[in-house]
């Protein structure tokens, strides 16, 4: 009998008519472990042992990306994060917030962000991305930097 894990990832690659292979399967379930958006480096951190090339994340994530199972959901520090696409619509992905102080980033799920308006003509909005900064509750408490 598989996982709940398992079954939760063959159905992911199924939807988007991906095969599965051991390199989607174990990025996937780090995507599906993670609490938070993941860089490339972080993913390849926590699978060293299983995928030790790097290309191969690289360019499984880039594929994940075209399925729309993954998406980019910002850059920080001349990193892209990762995430998985489920809690996010084709217009709009769900806020995040990164910590001035610790660093630490959270999924703003389920908090809602009105899609901008009002643009000057010529401008086309593919994707809206809302990323917040300041500081967390643990860091908030702590007297200013």
């Amino acid at each position: 009998m598989k996982s709940e894990m398992s079954l939760r990832i063959e159905n992911l690659l199924n939807s988007a008519n991906l095969r599965r292979t051991g390199p989607r399967a174990a990025i996937l379930s780090v995507l599906l472990q993670a609490d938070k958006p993941l860089t490339q480096g972080q993913i390849a951190a926590n699978l060293a042992a299983v995928i030790p090339n790097k290309v191969t994340i690289y360019r499984t994530l880039a594929s994940f990306c075209r399925a729309g199972l993954v998406h980019k959901a910002f850059m920080h520090k001349r990193a892209w994060h990762f995430e998985l696409a489920d809690k996010c619509t084709e217009s709009q992905c769900h806020p995040h917030f990164t910590c001035k102080s610790c660093g630490v980033v959270r999924c703003l799920v389920g908090l809602s962000v009105s899609i901008v308006e009002g643009l000057k003509k010529g401008f086309v909005i593919h994707r809206q991305q809302v990323r917040l900064e300041g500081l967390c509750p643990s860091c908030g408490g702590k007297k200013s930097m």
